[in-house]
């Protein structure tokens, strides 16, 4: 009995999209569908980010070819960097997140944030000469 008086529970009260197994509605759909929407946006952004990174490790590592050993440490700089970058990103974005500190919107502002946070800006001029 108390297993079925928790599936009807569960039945009743979550919605029934999520039992179809039909896509969210990323414009006009409930917050938990919005906030889906916005971490899958995450994810695909970090894949893109994810697929870069070998081109950019490798590129550093052909930098360090010419250079005698005490002056190598281009991947070791680059290393540092993206830790940086992704340090500041997800601080910033956990900051703005806090527009809506602990109700459902907030993990949907975290995942925009980090999805259009992909530029590491101008200063980063040595992805343009990697021709990615």
């Amino acid at each position: 009995m108390r297993i079925i008086s928790t599936l009807i529970v569960t039945l009743v009260l979550c919605p029934t999209s999520v039992f179809a197994g039909d896509e969210p509605d990323c414009e006009n759909g409930s917050q938990m569908e919005l906030n889906i929407c916005a971490y899958r946006d995450f994810e695909k952004a970090d894949m893109e980010l994810n697929m870069i990174w070998p081109k950019a490790k490798k590129f550093a590592a052909d930098g360090d070819v010419d250079l005698e050993g005490n002056l190598q440490g281009y991947g070791k700089a680059l290393l540092a960097s993206q830790r940086g970058w992704l340090a500041y990103r997800d601080g910033n974005c956990e900051v703005y997140g806090f527009q809506a500190r602990g109700g459902s919107m907030e993990s949907m502002l975290v995942s925009g944030c980090k999805a259009r946070t992909r530029s590491r800006g101008p200063s980063c001029s040595w992805t343009d000469r990697m021709r990615i």
